[in-house]
């Protein structure tokens, strides 16, 4: 019914012979009218799509899993649009799929973005059961192409002013829920829901920073999903009246698709519902949701990811996930033979699991590089419908 009720739009640009490679799926492009333009670029076009929700006071940029030819176009959008948090709600491999570019630095060694400018460094990471916290800086460093100018200006006496933004830094959040299953939906509302008031919680969400930029593996489904729950509560802080459907309804106005799946809607009315008591003054409900999503908890081996194993692929790097692994706590036992003990289990314990995914992993990456090399060769993108 909702898919029967949407409208369509011209979506041309995306479809532009030159733009064919920056789209991950054939049949999930931005509208012409609400597609975020990249500024100073020769090309403008990223898969991106700005969903304004003018009586909430809300914006969001919902884009694709970034590939590994536009991750430096992600970053010039953001930092463009002056966003403060990035809000990822899929794993870059999922099913033995690709479903995202390893866009951001696992460890303390930054990653450069020279097409466009841009640099990254991971400055902090917070790791919980289902979601890993990010803070990373972002650094404009066009300042080193436009060294030749600024030399120039100052023989000139100019004031070269800040306009260059040379080595100018933000600090970027990132939000990366680790759980959550491509067309499907999280274990409970109560785990989503602390997520999402997480991300509130920041500041990030909030009308005076440039809109968060939301995205999954194509940026409708669980970005759709998150993008309709907190909407709604918003609305519902207001005082306002709502009707989940014309929510969406509206939203889909903005970008195709949002929200894929029965199950998906379903789970967006219970989580509305869930987070209404918050709103409605329960004050011990965000405890209890706390406490029922066990964030506390170590990460699952297949859900968490820690460390991403990366391979060369035409300069670009591709993520595999290797989950983080911790030894069962000692009690009664001095602190250095205790900490001792939790390294020697924690390393035997990586050991085994390496030797056991060795072949594996192998095998994944050779098969991802194929699939790849085949996509190349026919630069045709597959379609959302056939993932």
């Amino acid at each position: 019914e909702i898919r029967n009720e949407s409208h369509d739009y011209p979506h041309r640009v995306a479809k532009f012979p030159e733009n064919r490679n920056r789209n991950r799926y054939r049949d999930v492009s931005p509208y012409d009218h609400s597609r975020v333009k990249l500024q100073n670029a020769e090309n403008d076009y990223i898969n991106a799509s700005l969903v304004d929700i003018e009586e909430a006071q809300r914006s969001y940029i919902l884009t694709q899993g970034p590939l590994p030819n536009t991750c430096c176009h992600f970053w010039l959008m953001v930092w463009q649009q002056k966003t403060k948090a990035v809000v990822m709600l899929n794993r870059i491999v999922e099913k033995e799929s690709v479903k995202c570019a390893q866009y951001w630095p696992t460890d303390d060694q930054e990653m450069l973005f020279k097409e466009t400018g841009f640099s990254v460094k991971l400055l902090s990471e917070d790791v919980k059961s289902y979601y890993t916290v990010h803070l990373l800086q972002l650094e404009n460093i066009n300042y080193i192409e436009n060294l030749w100018i600024t030399l120039y200006l100052k023989l000139l006496m100019l004031d070269v002013k800040r306009s260059l933004k040379s080595g100018e830094t933000r600090t970027i959040s990132h939000f990366h829920y680790t759980t959550w299953p491509d067309f499907g939906v999280p274990e409970s509302p109560a785990s989503f829901l602390n997520f999402l008031f997480k991300v509130r919680e920041s500041g990030s969400l909030n009308p005076d920073h440039g809109p968060a930029v939301i995205h999954c593996s194509a940026g409708i489904g669980r970005s759709g999903t998150f993008s309709l729950v907190d909407t709604c509560l918003v609305l519902m802080e207001k005082g306002d009246d709502i009707n989940i459907k014309q929510v969406l309804l509206n939203m889909r106005k903005y970008r195709m698709g949002l929200i894929q799946t029965p199950d998906q809607l379903r789970f967006s009315y219970m989580a509305i519902i869930e987070g209404a008591k918050c709103i409605k003054g329960d004050s011990s409900i965000q405890k209890r949701w706390k406490e029922l999503s066990k964030e506390d908890l170590s990460p699952a081996f297949d859900h968490s990811p820690n460390k991403i194993m990366t391979e060369k692929y035409n300069g670009n790097r591709i993520g595999l996930e290797e989950e983080k692994l911790t030894g069962d706590r000692c009690t009664g036992l001095p602190s250095k033979m205790q900490d001792t003990m939790e390294e020697n289990s924690e390393s035997a314990l990586r050991k085994r699991i390496r030797e056991d995914r060795k072949a594996t992993t192998a095998q994944k990456v050779q098969q991802m590089k194929q699939r790849l090399n085949e996509n190349e060769r026919k630069r045709k993108r597959p379609r959302l419908t056939d993932t």
